[in-house]
């Protein structure tokens, strides 16, 4: 007796009891590596749509909180900077921008794509990476901003403004914050699908985290208390940043080290968790 044509049959989808924590499909993500850019095209349409400046928005934000800085921090309270004080806030603001928009998109990846986890598989992964890199879209935007001021005191010679050897390191401080965001992001948005209020707390933990972070003030104003400061995985990328960019505080790729050890961990947590909480997400928003 023959075999059933359905027997011989090379099955393109598999359905399996639940899978594992530490059950991650990775070839997945590249077999539906196309949908990722569709996310992204997604995301930037969606939020420029019917505004009136569109991608302009992520140039006159900068602008107008580093003004803001400007009076407040470097006029009124007169706390120092290392470097040109507007140069300074921007660095800072440019790489917390990054960081902070893509843990509040990230956390919202269940909530706000509900209806359509629930109508069709694809590996939910997909949706947060699309987040990174369309953060990453608006971060080039803003890094640009920054080479723009930048130029103008390297070209004038003034503020003592020069680039060092350590700019080379830039494409990884920007990997550290991707992962670290994304690692982050995935950890609020696992959790906030039983406890919905916890999305509200993020956007205050996070206000506050920036304060712990050299982004409107140096590490050094800390003095003793500056340990503080160092224990936050930001502060050696945002440092060495504006050591190889400006020229401006002191390297140290220990705390790089750190940051890059602590990001992996974050990250790997968060896919974990994220892993978890997607097989049965739906029953519960």
């Amino acid at each position: 007796m023959e075999d059933s044509p359905r027997a011989n049959a090379d099955w393109t989808q598999i359905i399996k009891s639940k899978r594992s924590w530490f059950q991650v499909n990775l070839n997945d993500l590249w077999s539906y590596r196309d949908l990722v850019f569709l996310f992204v095209k997604r995301d930037f349409v969606s939020q420029y749509k019917q505004t009136l400046l569109g991608p302009f928005w992520h140039i006159v934000q900068p602008i107008a909180t580093t003004f803001l800085f400007t009076v407040v921090f470097g006029i009124i309270a007169k706390i120092p900077t290392e470097g040109p004080s507007g140069l300074f806030y921007l660095s800072g603001l440019v790489l917390w921008n990054f960081f902070s928009g893509n843990i509040l998109t990230t956390a919202s990846t269940f909530v706000t794509n509900a209806s359509i986890f629930g109508k069709v598989y694809f590996p939910r992964l997909v949706v947060p990476i699309a987040t990174i890199i369309s953060g990453s879209i608006r971060l080039a935007i803003q890094f640009g901003l920054f080479l723009l001021f930048l130029s103008y005191y390297l070209i004038r010679g003034t503020g003592g403004v020069h680039l060092t050897i350590y700019a080379a390191f830039l494409p990884l401080l920007i990997l550290i914050l991707s992962l670290l965001s994304l690692g982050f992001g995935l950890l609020v948005s696992s959790v906030t699908t039983k406890y919905r209020d916890l999305s509200i707390l993020l956007g205050v933990g996070l206000q506050l985290m920036m304060y712990l972070t050299p982004v409107i003030y140096p590490v050094a104003i800390w003095k003793n208390f500056g340990w503080i400061m160092k224990m936050n995985p930001l502060t050696p990328v945002i440092e060495m940043f504006r050591y190889g960019m400006m020229g401006v505080g002191a390297p140290h790729p220990e705390g790089l080290l750190y940051s890059i050890v602590f990001s992996i961990v974050v990250l790997v947590a968060g896919v974990l968790l994220f892993n978890r909480v997607e097989q049965n997400f739906i029953d519960t928003i």
